[in-house]
């Protein structure tokens, strides 16, 4: 990048069409350059890699300049551990002011009892949850039951008893094989070591969910929590059912709607398919569907809206007051007309997109999808999962790799891959770009073979693609992206 970049686009761009966020944005890299030419290298070549290629994950998505803006200023400086108005640092009106916005335009933009938006990530937000359930619960009911006011009253002895009965519950989540997220109960995860962990899968028949075997799960193994949610599922959930079954047996229902957040805020997600009324507690992330900032989020009922505001000390330090900013932003900016109809062709162009490859003979789990994200299935190509994701990704299509219910493959190479529309449809895409994109798929399906090992065995992990179908694929995946620029007022040289 020269050091004249700003001045080039002041020079080159008509004042009039001159734009406040890009300017910023220019001069904030010329800064960075200045400061560390390589970390600056690194920054913009990530654009160039955006720029370049299809961004099919489903977790992945493009915000506005001005989310991005707000989280590189002075308020990263500031400390504000706590929550508003009951912080353990002075000078943090300001901070308050920020945040106290952002839950008020999560509140509005969700329609629910009260909003927490200091979490990281996703997994930050589940971990806050689960121990405000298992205090709220469990721990507030044995501080009681000793005639004790809070647990600070407790003797040592005390606090250990307690401390032994909360890490006996049992919480009762979507299984990682049938597309729960990893924070669901996966053995390898703090979640399985925070509860005694059960999983529900979906039918091996129809890959969907069976509401009468969680029903029955639900009653053999009387969780504290039953969680929905997922990040491979293709389909709806019917929450009113999910309530009902956490009812039967006492249980919290906790939605983590990470993945499909923007989908419910824009109103595609309605009726028992909404989950906000019939959740206890949901958690989620806000840079999915919902297009703000990386970070995390929860919204609860009246219940738990305390103990969550106290995540520190419980579960957190110093919030991010930079990320709490854009977080706001992006709420308010989910909080249109533009944005429900955004939300719309996303689910549009997934459909559109997973007609379009089982048309073409590619098996496409559950056979559609409801939602902004579809899984097919690579192994008819006699291929695994890692080698198609690394095979696609030389051909500028960027997808996740992802397992497929009961795969034989694993968690690591996998029989399946996941691919999203969301950020698809920011740039701009529909209909015609989703068929178009089939086809580069397919192509690059059924040109790649895999590799061998030194000792002549299949490899899970290598392959090959003809060579020319990887050129063409490329230079037409450049043509889409001419069509549909990511950040256009970006200037294209550096």
């Amino acid at each position: 990048m020269s050091d004249s970049i700003l001045r080039r686009y002041l020079n080159q761009t008509p004042e009039n069409k001159q734009k406040s966020e890009t300017i910023a944005l220019l001069a904030s890299l010329e800064s960075i350059q200045k400061s560390y030419p390589e970390i600056a290298s690194s920054i913009i070549q990530e654009l160039k890699d955006q720029r370049s290629s299809l961004k099919l994950i489903a977790s992945e998505n493009y915000c506005s300049l001005p989310v991005q803006l707000c989280m590189g200023n002075w308020l990263t400086d500031k400390y504000a551990e706590g929550h508003v108005q009951h912080r353990f640092y002075a000078g943090c009106e300001n901070v308050d002011s920020i945040e106290e916005n952002a839950n008020l335009q999560a509140k509005k933009l969700f329609n629910a009892q009260h909003a927490f938006v200091q979490p990281h990530s996703g997994a930050d937000a589940n971990f806050i949850a689960f121990w405000a359930v298992l205090i709220q619960r469990v721990q507030n009911k044995e501080v009681e039951k000793l005639g004790k006011k809070s647990i600070d009253d407790c003797t040592p002895e005390e606090h250990e008893s307690i401390r032994k009965v909360l890490m006996d519950q049992k919480i009762l989540g979507m299984s990682l094989n049938s597309g729960g997220h990893l924070t669901h109960g996966y053995r390898h995860n703090f979640s399985s070591k925070m509860f005694q962990s059960f999983c529900y899968d979906v039918d091996k028949e129809t890959g969907l969910l069976n509401y009468d075997d969680i029903a029955r799960l639900a009653k053999e193994s009387r969780p504290i929590i039953l969680l929905a949610g997922y990040s491979a599922y293709s389909r709806r959930i019917n929450f009113a059912k999910m309530r009902e079954i956490a009812d039967s047996v006492g249980a919290v229902l906790m939605v983590d709607m990470a993945h499909f957040a923007g989908l419910v805020a824009g109103g595609v997600f309605t009726g028992e398919e909404n989950p906000v009324p019939y959740a206890h507690i949901l958690t989620s992330t806000t840079h999915k569907t919902l297009r703000g900032p990386r970070g995390g989020l929860i919204l609860c009922t009246e219940e738990f809206k305390d103990i969550i505001n106290k995540a520190c000390p419980l579960a957190m330090g110093g919030p991010l007051p930079q990320v709490m900013a854009a977080k706001a932003i992006a709420f308010k900016e989910a909080n249109t007309k533009e944005f429900k109809e955004y939300a719309q062709r996303i689910v549009d162009n997934s459909r559109t997109l997973a007609n379009a490859l089982i048309q073409k003979g590619v098996r496409v789990l559950t056979g559609g999808t409801d939602n902004h994200l579809l899984v097919f299935d690579v192994s008819p190509f006699n291929l695994t999962g890692r080698q198609v994701e690394i095979a696609l990704r030389e051909a500028n299509l960027t997808s996740s790799r992802n397992a497929i219910p009961f795969d034989p493959n694993g968690p690591w190479y996998t029989s399946g891959i996941r691919i999203g529309t969301a950020a698809l449809t920011t740039l701009g895409m529909g209909s015609k770009e989703m068929e178009t994109i089939a086809d580069l798929i397919l192509k690059i399906l059924q040109n790649t073979t895999a590799s061998k090992t030194e000792s002549g065995a299949i490899s899970k992990a290598k392959s090959t693609t003809d060579p020319a179908i990887k050129t063409q694929v490329r230079e037409m995946v450049a043509s889409l992206l001419k069509s549909f620029p990511l950040y256009p007022d970006i200037p294209v040289e550096f």
